[in-house]
This record gives C-alpha cells, sequence and structure tokens, in this order.
C-alpha cells in the first residue's frame, strides 16, 4: 500500500534522479506486468510505446498523475478518472516535430524523393523545382509546434499565416480556414485530435485547396480523412507530405503508399536525439513541483 503523503514514480530511465523521500521504480524493480506498479503515483509512459505503455494506468489505483511522454493526448481519453491529472509534454516535442515538418516540405517542394528514387537507378535528371521563397504557408494549430514551425519558415522569406482556434499569437481563428484554403501553396496540420478536429480535412477542405498545393500532416492522422486524400493525389492534383496516417501503422498493401506525389514518414517527428534530454528535464521539474505540493504544469485532462 502507498501512504497518501508518499509518492511513487515510475519512469522507464532506471537512472534518474528523485528528491529525497520520492520513492522510484522501473523496468527492472517494477515491470508493467506485474503487482508491482500497484504504488505508483505518478507514471510516465515509455516512449512510443502506444496502448501498450497506457494500459497499466489501469493497474495503478494510487495513480495521482499520468505525465505523456507526448503532445498529443487523445489515446489517454478514456484513462481520465477523478484524482488523475493527465498531463501532456508540452514543449518536449517542438523543435523535433517542426525540423520534420520542415524537412518534409522542402523534400516536397524540392522533389527530393523523386531525385533520390533517380539516384537508385544511377540516372541524372536535372529538373525545375518549386520554391519555398513567397510560397503562401498555412500552419493550422498555433501552439507552440506549429509557432516553431512558422519561426523555423521565415528565412525562406515564405508567407506564414497561423490558423488556431482561439486566434492568439498572431494567429487567425480557425474557422475563417475554409475561406481562404484556394490561397495556400502549403497547408501544415499540427493541431490535436478532438472531435472537432478528426475528419476535419475531408472531400470538401481538400477539393478547396488550390491545384499543386502540398498537405504536411505532423499531427494525428484521423485528422485526414484518408479515402479523400488518396482521391486527390491519386489524380494529381494535390501533393501530400505525412508523418501520421489512419490506419497507423500503415498497412503494406494500403493505396496511400503508392498515391500519386507523397512523402510518407512512420511517426517519428518527436522521436530524435532531443527527445529524451528534454523529457528528463519536464518530468524532474514536474516531481519537484508534486513534492512541494503544488500542481503539475500542462494538465490536459484534470482530475478534479
Amino acid at each position: 500500500m502507498v501512504s497518501a503523503v508518499e509518492h511513487v514514480v515510475w519512469v522507464e530511465w532506471e537512472d534518474f534522479q528523485v528528491p529525497d523521500g520520492v520513492r522510484l521504480l522501473g523496468p527492472g524493480s517494477a515491470p508493467l506486468d506485474s503487482d508491482a506498479i500497484e504504488p505508483v503515483t505518478f507514471y510516465v509512459p515509455p516512449y512510443m510505446t502506444g496502448w501498450e505503455g497506457l494500459e497499466p494506468v489501469r493497474r495503478m489505483p494510487h495513480l495521482r498523475t499520468l505525465q505523456l511522454p507526448n503532445a498529443g493526448f487523445d489515446d489517454a481519453l478514456e484513462l481520465a478518472r477523478p484524482g488523475l491529472d493527465i498531463c501532456n509534454a508540452r514543449g518536449v516535442h517542438d523543435i523535433s516535430t517542426a525540423e520534420l515538418a520542415l524537412s518534409l516540405i522542402l523534400a516536397s517542394t524540392r522533389g527530393l524523393h523523386t531525385l533520390v528514387r533517380h539516384q537508385d537507378n544511377g540516372a541524372w535528371r536535372p529538373e525545375t523545382y518549386r520554391t519555398l521563397w513567397r510560397a503562401k504557408v498555412a500552419v493550422v494549430g498555433f501552439g507552440h509546434i506549429g509557432q516553431t514551425i512558422a519561426s523555423l519558415l521565415a528565412p525562406f522569406d515564405a508567407d506564414v499565416t497561423g490558423f488556431s482556434r482561439s486566434g492568439t499569437a498572431g494567429s487567425q481563428t480557425i474557422d475563417t480556414l475554409a475561406t481562404r484554403l484556394p490561397e495556400f501553396d502549403i497547408v501544415v496540420l499540427i493541431l490535436p485530435a478532438t472531435p472537432d478536429t478528426v475528419g476535419m480535412v475531408d472531400a470538401e477542405f481538400l477539393a478547396a485547396m488550390k491545384d499543386g498545393a502540398l498537405l504536411v500532416n505532423v499531427a494525428r492522422g484521423p485528422i485526414v480523412v484518408t479515402d479523400a486524400l488518396v482521391a486527390e493525389l491519386t489524380s494529381g492534383r494535390l501533393r501530400a507530405a505525412v508523418d501520421v496516417t489512419d490506419p497507423e501503422p500503415l498497412p503494406s498493401d494500403h493505396p496511400l503508399w503508392r498515391a500519386g506525389d507523397i512523402i510518407i514518414t512512420p511517426h517519428v517527428g518527436g522521436n530524435s536525439e532531443a527527445f529524451e534530454p528534454r523529457m528528463r528535464a519536464l518530468v524532474t521539474s514536474q516531481v519537484e513541483r508534486i513534492v512541494r505540493g503544488e500542481s503539475p504544469d500542462h494538465i490536459v485532462i484534470p482530475g478534479n
């Protein structure tokens, strides 16, 4: 059993440093498939484990803080319960995800995916490709990551417009996006999956995009209606570069793999060398706050 004042932290790093009076558990001392996790009060699921890492929460009756290693939190919605604060990893993935978004934009715009295939065949085929110079870019979702993407695009003299639900940080409100879609050469998705955003990028949305425009999804797969995207790509009217898909992982025989001009990466936006040190810093701060009797930062689903 765990007392009302005891803090029991489970993290995947066995060398993690905790304040005096805090118990540290991990894969060696408390495997997630064992009863040893019952006392845990603060849990960080191992990164990139999906539901396998979240499911043990149901066997942690004393858990008071679930610290997700991701910016998104839709996978954890069904774990919400009284007394459990669910926090996301706001800020941890900003630079890694923004780097990948920029990489996807540049690779598609400059035709790198096509040129690499030519390289595989030993073929020297110079062509003229698009540029980011003066390209009109919509960044849909203008939180920390969206703003970082915009800052990385600035040196290319791209004309960036942010869209968000609140219209803060110089962004436009997202309800104005539909009428402005025909303006943009590139539309970047970096917003959470919620009942309002799942399926938002449907056939009507895609049809409103200008001919030859590029859709970049570094958010969540279900935000885009996959069949509608396949149809537009197959017709050759739109291009896409996506780090997330629906379904995910994408089956090897899925038509999206071969649907026209598309680059697909396997959900690696936040999975870089930057993750662990930034996540360790966040968890250290969160544990220190809780030991001081304060609420953790970045609560996305409060337990009260």
